[in-house]
Protein backbone atom coordinates (compact mmCIF):
# COMPACT_ATOMS: atom_id res chain seq x y z
CA UNK A 1 0.00 0.00 0.00
CA UNK A 2 1.35 3.40 -1.00
CA UNK A 3 1.19 5.90 1.84
CA UNK A 4 0.04 9.50 1.56
CA UNK A 5 3.27 11.48 1.67
CA UNK A 6 2.66 14.31 -0.80
CA UNK A 7 0.33 17.29 -0.65
CA UNK A 8 -0.84 20.00 -3.03
CA UNK A 9 -1.69 23.48 -1.74
CA UNK A 10 -3.39 25.58 -4.45
CA UNK A 11 -2.42 29.22 -3.94
CA UNK A 12 -2.90 30.80 -7.36
CA UNK A 13 -6.23 32.55 -6.73
CA UNK A 14 -6.62 36.29 -7.21
CA UNK A 15 -7.96 36.92 -3.69
CA UNK A 16 -10.66 39.28 -4.93
CA UNK A 17 -12.62 39.14 -1.65
CA UNK A 18 -9.77 40.99 0.06
CA UNK A 19 -9.07 43.68 -2.52
CA UNK A 20 -7.40 46.12 -2.43
CA UNK A 21 -5.13 44.50 0.18
CA UNK A 22 -4.46 41.57 -2.16
CA UNK A 23 -3.60 43.74 -5.15
CA UNK A 24 0.08 43.34 -4.27
CA UNK A 25 -0.01 40.78 -1.42
CA UNK A 26 -1.09 37.14 -1.83
CA UNK A 27 -4.17 36.46 0.29
CA UNK A 28 -2.33 33.40 1.62
CA UNK A 29 0.16 35.80 3.24
CA UNK A 30 -2.44 37.85 5.10
CA UNK A 31 -1.44 37.48 8.76
CA UNK A 32 -3.47 35.95 11.55
CA UNK A 33 -1.84 38.03 14.31
CA UNK A 34 1.82 37.35 13.39
CA UNK A 35 1.73 34.31 11.09
CA UNK A 36 0.47 34.11 7.48
CA UNK A 37 -2.55 31.89 6.93
CA UNK A 38 -0.65 29.50 4.65
CA UNK A 39 1.79 28.69 7.43
CA UNK A 40 -1.04 27.16 9.47
CA UNK A 41 -1.99 25.02 6.47
CA UNK A 42 1.55 23.75 5.92
CA UNK A 43 1.94 23.08 9.63
CA UNK A 44 -1.17 20.88 9.56
CA UNK A 45 0.22 18.93 6.59
CA UNK A 46 3.56 18.34 8.31
CA UNK A 47 1.92 17.29 11.58
CA UNK A 48 -0.14 14.79 9.54
CA UNK A 49 2.95 13.07 8.18
CA UNK A 50 3.26 14.79 4.79
CA UNK A 51 6.87 14.84 3.59
CA UNK A 52 6.70 16.84 0.34
CA UNK A 53 4.46 19.80 -0.43
CA UNK A 54 3.92 21.49 -3.78
CA UNK A 55 2.37 24.94 -3.73
CA UNK A 56 0.61 25.91 -6.95
CA UNK A 57 1.18 29.63 -7.34
CA UNK A 58 0.40 32.30 -9.89
CA UNK A 59 1.47 35.78 -10.87
CA UNK A 60 2.25 38.02 -7.90
CA UNK A 61 2.75 35.15 -5.44
CA UNK A 62 6.51 35.44 -4.99
CA UNK A 63 6.05 36.51 -1.37
CA UNK A 64 4.98 32.95 -0.51
CA UNK A 65 8.29 31.55 -1.76
CA UNK A 66 10.23 34.26 0.05
CA UNK A 67 8.47 33.54 3.34
CA UNK A 68 9.51 29.90 3.37
CA UNK A 69 13.05 30.64 2.22
CA UNK A 70 16.06 31.52 4.37
CA UNK A 71 16.86 35.21 4.89
CA UNK A 72 20.53 35.32 6.00
CA UNK A 73 20.63 39.13 6.35
CA UNK A 74 17.60 39.17 8.65
CA UNK A 75 18.84 36.22 10.69
CA UNK A 76 22.26 37.85 11.11
CA UNK A 77 20.62 41.08 12.26
CA UNK A 78 18.50 39.27 14.83
CA UNK A 79 21.57 37.42 16.19
CA UNK A 80 23.54 40.65 16.49
CA UNK A 81 20.68 42.26 18.44
CA UNK A 82 20.19 39.21 20.64
CA UNK A 83 16.61 38.71 19.48
CA UNK A 84 16.79 34.92 19.60
CA UNK A 85 13.06 34.43 20.15
CA UNK A 86 12.34 36.18 16.85
CA UNK A 87 15.19 34.30 15.17
CA UNK A 88 13.57 31.01 16.17
CA UNK A 89 10.25 32.08 14.64
CA UNK A 90 11.90 33.22 11.40
CA UNK A 91 13.87 29.99 11.04
CA UNK A 92 10.82 27.90 11.91
CA UNK A 93 9.00 28.88 8.71
CA UNK A 94 12.03 28.17 6.51
CA UNK A 95 12.61 24.75 8.07
CA UNK A 96 8.97 23.70 8.36
CA UNK A 97 8.72 21.47 5.30
CA UNK A 98 10.23 20.34 2.01
CA UNK A 99 8.37 22.73 -0.29
CA UNK A 100 8.25 22.83 -4.09
CA UNK A 101 6.52 25.32 -6.38
CA UNK A 102 4.80 25.29 -9.74
CA UNK A 103 2.85 28.02 -11.53
CA UNK A 104 -0.71 27.87 -12.73
CA UNK A 105 -0.32 30.11 -15.76
CA UNK A 106 -4.04 30.80 -16.16
CA UNK A 107 -6.72 31.03 -13.43
CA UNK A 108 -8.88 28.15 -14.67
CA UNK A 109 -10.17 26.90 -11.34
CA UNK A 110 -9.30 24.55 -8.49
CA UNK A 111 -9.43 21.41 -10.63
CA UNK A 112 -6.94 22.92 -13.04
CA UNK A 113 -4.64 23.99 -10.19
CA UNK A 114 -4.52 20.41 -8.88
CA UNK A 115 -3.95 19.13 -12.43
CA UNK A 116 -0.90 21.41 -12.73
CA UNK A 117 0.83 19.32 -10.03
CA UNK A 118 0.18 15.94 -11.72
CA UNK A 119 3.83 15.26 -12.58
CA UNK A 120 4.87 15.94 -8.98
CA UNK A 121 2.29 13.46 -7.69
CA UNK A 122 2.88 10.67 -10.21
CA UNK A 123 1.00 7.48 -9.33
CA UNK A 124 0.72 8.07 -5.57
CA UNK A 125 -2.27 8.95 -3.40
CA UNK A 126 -2.02 12.56 -2.26
CA UNK A 127 -3.55 15.27 -0.13
CA UNK A 128 -5.02 18.61 -1.15
CA UNK A 129 -5.32 21.41 1.40
CA UNK A 130 -7.05 24.69 0.63
CA UNK A 131 -5.98 27.87 2.36
CA UNK A 132 -9.44 29.30 3.05
CA UNK A 133 -9.90 27.11 6.12
CA UNK A 134 -7.77 26.69 9.22
CA UNK A 135 -8.76 23.65 11.29
CA UNK A 136 -7.49 23.11 14.81
CA UNK A 137 -7.80 19.83 16.67
CA UNK A 138 -5.70 17.49 18.80
CA UNK A 139 -5.52 15.12 15.84
CA UNK A 140 -4.95 17.30 12.77
CA UNK A 141 -7.82 17.33 10.27
CA UNK A 142 -5.66 15.94 7.47
CA UNK A 143 -4.33 13.19 9.72
CA UNK A 144 -7.92 12.10 10.40
CA UNK A 145 -8.50 11.76 6.65
CA UNK A 146 -5.23 9.88 6.15
CA UNK A 147 -6.27 7.44 8.89
CA UNK A 148 -9.52 6.81 7.01
CA UNK A 149 -7.64 6.34 3.74
CA UNK A 150 -5.42 3.73 5.39
CA UNK A 151 -8.56 1.82 6.36
CA UNK A 152 -10.49 2.14 3.09
CA UNK A 153 -7.72 2.62 0.47
CA UNK A 154 -10.14 5.06 -1.16
CA UNK A 155 -10.35 8.80 -1.72
CA UNK A 156 -11.60 10.65 1.36
CA UNK A 157 -13.21 14.10 1.28
CA UNK A 158 -13.35 16.20 4.44
CA UNK A 159 -16.83 17.57 5.24
CA UNK A 160 -18.58 19.50 7.97
CA UNK A 161 -22.14 20.66 8.49
CA UNK A 162 -22.95 24.20 7.38
CA UNK A 163 -26.19 26.20 7.69
CA UNK A 164 -28.62 25.40 4.85
CA UNK A 165 -28.54 29.07 3.89
CA UNK A 166 -24.84 28.70 3.01
CA UNK A 167 -24.86 25.43 1.05
CA UNK A 168 -24.76 27.32 -2.26
CA UNK A 169 -21.20 28.45 -1.39
CA UNK A 170 -19.76 24.93 -1.21
CA UNK A 171 -19.43 21.57 -2.83
CA UNK A 172 -22.11 19.44 -1.11
CA UNK A 173 -22.32 15.66 -0.73
CA UNK A 174 -25.41 13.56 -1.36
CA UNK A 175 -24.85 10.84 1.28
CA UNK A 176 -25.87 7.25 0.58
CA UNK A 177 -25.06 5.51 3.87
CA UNK A 178 -22.78 6.24 6.79
CA UNK A 179 -20.86 4.46 9.52
CA UNK A 180 -20.29 7.00 12.27
CA UNK A 181 -18.47 9.91 10.67
CA UNK A 182 -17.65 8.05 7.45
CA UNK A 183 -20.12 8.48 4.57
CA UNK A 184 -20.56 6.62 1.32
CA UNK A 185 -21.56 9.21 -1.25
CA UNK A 186 -24.06 9.01 -4.08
CA UNK A 187 -23.21 12.37 -5.65
CA UNK A 188 -20.94 15.37 -5.19
CA UNK A 189 -22.65 18.63 -6.19
CA UNK A 190 -20.64 21.82 -6.76
CA UNK A 191 -22.36 24.94 -5.38
CA UNK A 192 -26.00 23.86 -5.72
CA UNK A 193 -28.65 26.48 -6.30
CA UNK A 194 -30.25 27.75 -3.05
CA UNK A 195 -32.85 25.29 -1.79
CA UNK A 196 -31.62 22.37 -3.94
CA UNK A 197 -28.72 21.00 -1.83
CA UNK A 198 -29.02 17.24 -1.12
CA UNK A 199 -27.61 17.75 2.41
CA UNK A 200 -25.86 20.35 4.54
CA UNK A 201 -22.58 18.42 4.57
CA UNK A 202 -20.11 20.70 2.82
CA UNK A 203 -16.68 19.93 1.40
CA UNK A 204 -14.25 21.90 3.56
CA UNK A 205 -10.92 22.19 1.81
CA UNK A 206 -9.28 18.90 2.81
CA UNK A 207 -8.96 15.92 0.46
CA UNK A 208 -7.14 12.62 0.10
CA UNK A 209 -7.27 11.59 -3.54
CA UNK A 210 -6.09 8.60 -5.53
CA UNK A 211 -4.06 9.37 -8.68
CA UNK A 212 -6.94 8.20 -10.89
CA UNK A 213 -8.45 11.66 -10.35
CA UNK A 214 -6.10 12.91 -13.07
CA UNK A 215 -7.93 10.76 -15.64
CA UNK A 216 -10.84 13.18 -15.29
CA UNK A 217 -8.89 16.38 -14.69
CA UNK A 218 -7.03 15.66 -17.95
CA UNK A 219 -10.31 16.26 -19.80
CA UNK A 220 -10.26 19.93 -18.71
CA UNK A 221 -14.08 20.01 -18.58
CA UNK A 222 -15.52 23.37 -17.55
CA UNK A 223 -18.09 23.41 -14.76
CA UNK A 224 -19.69 25.89 -12.34
CA UNK A 225 -18.48 29.46 -12.70
CA UNK A 226 -16.84 28.67 -16.03
CA UNK A 227 -13.96 26.94 -14.23
CA UNK A 228 -12.51 23.43 -14.10
CA UNK A 229 -13.97 22.17 -10.82
CA UNK A 230 -12.30 19.58 -8.62
CA UNK A 231 -15.71 18.51 -7.31
CA UNK A 232 -16.81 17.55 -10.85
CA UNK A 233 -13.76 15.31 -11.26
CA UNK A 234 -14.44 13.72 -7.86
CA UNK A 235 -18.01 13.00 -8.99
CA UNK A 236 -16.63 11.20 -12.06
CA UNK A 237 -14.07 9.32 -9.97
CA UNK A 238 -16.88 8.13 -7.69
CA UNK A 239 -18.38 6.26 -10.66
CA UNK A 240 -15.34 3.99 -11.08
CA UNK A 241 -14.08 3.67 -7.50
CA UNK A 242 -15.48 4.48 -4.08
CA UNK A 243 -15.05 8.01 -2.81
CA UNK A 244 -15.92 8.54 0.85
CA UNK A 245 -16.65 11.66 2.85
CA UNK A 246 -15.50 12.01 6.44
CA UNK A 247 -17.02 14.45 8.92
CA UNK A 248 -13.81 15.46 10.63
CA UNK A 249 -13.46 16.70 14.18
CA UNK A 250 -12.04 20.11 14.95
CA UNK A 251 -12.70 23.83 15.12
CA UNK A 252 -12.85 25.31 11.65
CA UNK A 253 -11.95 28.92 10.98
CA UNK A 254 -13.13 30.38 7.67
CA UNK A 255 -10.42 32.85 6.63
CA UNK A 256 -11.61 33.04 3.02
CA UNK A 257 -14.22 35.70 3.86
CA UNK A 258 -13.59 39.08 5.50
CA UNK A 259 -15.84 38.54 8.50
CA UNK A 260 -14.39 35.08 9.11
CA UNK A 261 -10.88 36.48 8.84
CA UNK A 262 -11.64 39.21 11.39
CA UNK A 263 -13.23 36.74 13.82
CA UNK A 264 -10.30 34.35 13.46
CA UNK A 265 -7.76 37.11 14.08
CA UNK A 266 -9.55 38.17 17.28
CA UNK A 267 -9.88 34.61 18.58
CA UNK A 268 -6.24 33.77 17.82
CA UNK A 269 -5.11 37.02 19.45
CA UNK A 270 -6.96 35.96 22.60
CA UNK A 271 -4.92 32.73 22.58
CA UNK A 272 -1.66 34.72 22.79
CA UNK A 273 -0.65 35.07 26.44
CA UNK A 274 1.09 38.39 25.76
CA UNK A 275 -1.97 39.82 23.99
CA UNK A 276 -4.95 38.29 25.77
CA UNK A 277 -5.47 40.79 28.58
CA UNK A 278 -4.98 43.86 26.39
CA UNK A 279 -7.35 42.55 23.73
CA UNK A 280 -10.03 41.76 26.32
CA UNK A 281 -9.66 45.19 27.89
CA UNK A 282 -9.84 46.87 24.47
CA UNK A 283 -12.98 44.95 23.50
CA UNK A 284 -14.68 45.82 26.80
CA UNK A 285 -13.81 49.51 26.38
CA UNK A 286 -15.03 49.47 22.79
CA UNK A 287 -18.35 47.85 23.71
CA UNK A 288 -18.81 50.31 26.56
CA UNK A 289 -18.14 53.22 24.24
CA UNK A 290 -20.63 51.90 21.68
CA UNK A 291 -23.29 51.53 24.39
CA UNK A 292 -22.70 55.09 25.53
CA UNK A 293 -23.10 56.39 21.97
CA UNK A 294 -26.45 54.65 21.46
Amino acid sequence: MKKVKKAIIPAAGLGTRFLPATKAMPKEMLPIVDRPTIEYIIEEAVESGIEDIIIVTGKGKRAIEDHFDRVPELEKNLVEKGKYDLLEKVQYSSELANIHYIRQKEPKGLGHAVWCARNFIGDEPFAVLLGDDIVQNGVPCLKQLINQYNETLSSIIGVQEVPESETHRYGIIDPLTHDGRLYQVRNFVEKPEPGTAPSNLAIIGRYILTPEIFMFLDKQEVGAGGEIQLTDAIQQLNKIQRVFAYQFEGERYDVGEKIGFVKTTIEFALKHEDLHDEVVAFMKDLLHQMEMEQ
